[in-house]
């Protein structure tokens, strides 16, 4: 393994171990293989973490993650090879923690969202060409390819399948707060331990701003649908014959 590889692990004490996901979820691809080199040094593979939990003797593995996801099935690997780990596992999203990432996550006993912190779920999504049969067969693989994070998100927030898939197909962004209620995070932590990115930081408050605008507009909404029905039914009853 590239020494650059390991430093994303390290021994914290004799009971403690850190492993950080700070790239993309994924293996090597053909440039890098070429050059024998990783052009995003926080890339992880399903493979390497393996690697670097053959290492891991303590009873305690902290995992920080920071990552837009990544390949579907290496993050099902990953998300695999975090849950037979013996020890108590701890998930923290430092930042992001999307799609592949997201499911990562779910791995903790112990899954902590900061207050700055996201995550975000959706549909596998992927590229294709052919006629409507090759079209129609990709979709039908899509939504089997989609369907073992359904399971893992179901499984671990015990929320019904229609939520999730309803969420996925939404690609929602999760808040703290929002984990923490429908059981994603088992606990929120305030944000002085956490130095997030300028990047980070503009899209969550974008996010969050959206979020307020949908729920004013949604309020909004339901506000004047009562008020139609109340006029039409005072229209009703107060009309002369």
């Amino acid at each position: 393994m590239n020494p650059e590889r390991i430093m994303q692990f390290k021994k914290i004490d004799e009971n403690n171990s850190e492993l950080l996901i700070y790239g993309e979820i994924r293996k090597k691809n053909l440039f890098e293989v070429f050059l024998g080199e990783d052009t995003d040094e926080g890339r992880i593979s399903a493979l390497e973490l393996s690697e670097i939990l053959d290492q891991i003797d303590t009873p305690n593995l902290t995992v920080r993650i920071n990552s837009y996801g990544g390949v579907v099935s290496e993050g099902l690997a990953i998300y695999n090879l975090l849950k037979s780990y013996k020890g108590n596992l701890k998930t923290i999203v430092d930042g992001f923690a999307c799609s592949a990432a997201s499911v990562i996550f779910m791995a903790g006993n112990e899954r902590i969202v900061p207050e700055s912190s996201l995550l975000m779920i959706h549909n596998a999504w992927s590229n294709a060409e052919g006629d409507f049969n090759a079209l129609r067969k990709a979709a039908d693989d899509l939504e089997k390819i989609t369907q073992p994070s359904v399971n893992i998100y179901c499984s671990v927030t015990g929320l019904p399948e229609n939520k999730i898939k309803e969420m996925m197909d939404n690609e929602t962004w999760i808040t703290s707060k929002e984990a923490l209620e429908m059981k994603f995070a088992t606990s929120v932590e305030n944000d002085t331990k956490i130095n997030q990115s300028f990047e980070i930081q503009s899209i969550r408050k974008l996010i969050i701003k959206n979020k307020e605008l949908e729920k004013i507009i949604q309020e909004s909404s339901i506000s004047q649908n009562n008020s139609l029905k109340n006029d039409a039914w005072a229209s009703f009853f107060n009309k002369k014959n």
